[in-house]
């Protein structure tokens, strides 16, 4: 399993966490928002916006907070900030490559936040191009192993395999399916995102999200003090408001996994 993938089961089970303290909530309302400024506040004809509400649900964000902020992003209703996407290129211990994206309305804020983040954090900051290299844009689609269907005592769960999501998505292009442990995620270009989710739900599965990603074009394997070090560095950037997402090429055992947290 590559660095990304076990960083993307890490952040799954910290989501709990951020969301008691409203972060990943407020994160994931600003993605709504800016979804629905670009492509319109109709879920139908949006994707994105489909995608941005369906991941917002998954997390339990409250439907009247998903209502506003597409109000909001669509011009319906006042209040709502002009934000824009910027990257920032960090390296961490040992030469980890380091993606990070923002979502802001205060360009000097983010770059303040994440260039503290970093650096107090034994982190460096790097030029353009220097790790963004090291990463390639994907399509990334993630579907829970255990499916439930049906209501009442109708309802039967079934536990999908990496063989029903390939047979399911075959025709809409998936370039690799990863084993998340309690899901799997599938890997397609990010033009073949929709389709490969659409795929996914024909088949009559559900799925947790569906989005671009950067998925690094290879890892270096780190030890668990190292992992300390990285993971104190991307918990300072995903503690700002700005930072939507960070991208590390790191991969690492289980046994390193458990032992740094």
């Amino acid at each position: 399993m590559s660095g990304h993938s076990k960083w993307a089961t890490t952040k799954h089970k910290k989501a709990v966490i951020d969301a008691k303290r409203g972060k990943l909530f407020a994160k994931l309302i600003k993605n709504i928002e800016v979804a629905a400024r670009v492509g319109g506040g109709d879920p139908a004809g949006n994707p994105t916006l489909y995608d941005a509400i369906q991941k917002a649900k998954k997390t339990s964000v409250p439907n009247d907070n998903i209502d506003r902020a597409v109000k909001r992003g669509s011009g319906v209703e006042g209040g709502g900030a002009d934000y824009e996407t910027l990257m920032y290129e960090a390296y961490g211990p040992a030469g980890i490559a380091m993606l990070i994206e923002c979502l802001t309305d205060n360009r000097n804020r983010s770059a303040s936040d994440v260039r503290v983040a970093v650096t107090r954090n034994g982190g460096t900051m790097a030029d353009a191009g220097s790790t963004a290299r090291m990463f390639d844009r994907k399509g990334v689609v993630v579907v829970s192993k255990e499916q439930t269907s049906g209501e009442g005592r109708e309802q039967t769960t079934r536990t999908l395999t990496e063989d029903d999501l390939l047979e399911a998505t075959l025709e809409a292009g998936p370039e690799d399916v990863n084993d998340l442990g309690e899901s799997f995620e599938i890997i397609c270009d990010p033009n073949d995102v929709v389709a490969v989710r659409t795929a996914v739900q024909d088949a009559g599965f559900d799925y947790d999200s569906a989005e671009v990603s950067f998925v690094p074009s290879f890892t270096q394997e780190i030890d668990a003090p190292t992992a300390e070090k990285l993971f104190k560095i991307i918990d300072a950037l995903e503690d700002s408001d700005d930072v939507q997402n960070v991208y590390s090429n790191f991969d690492a055992s289980d046994e390193v996994m458990a032992a740094a947290g």
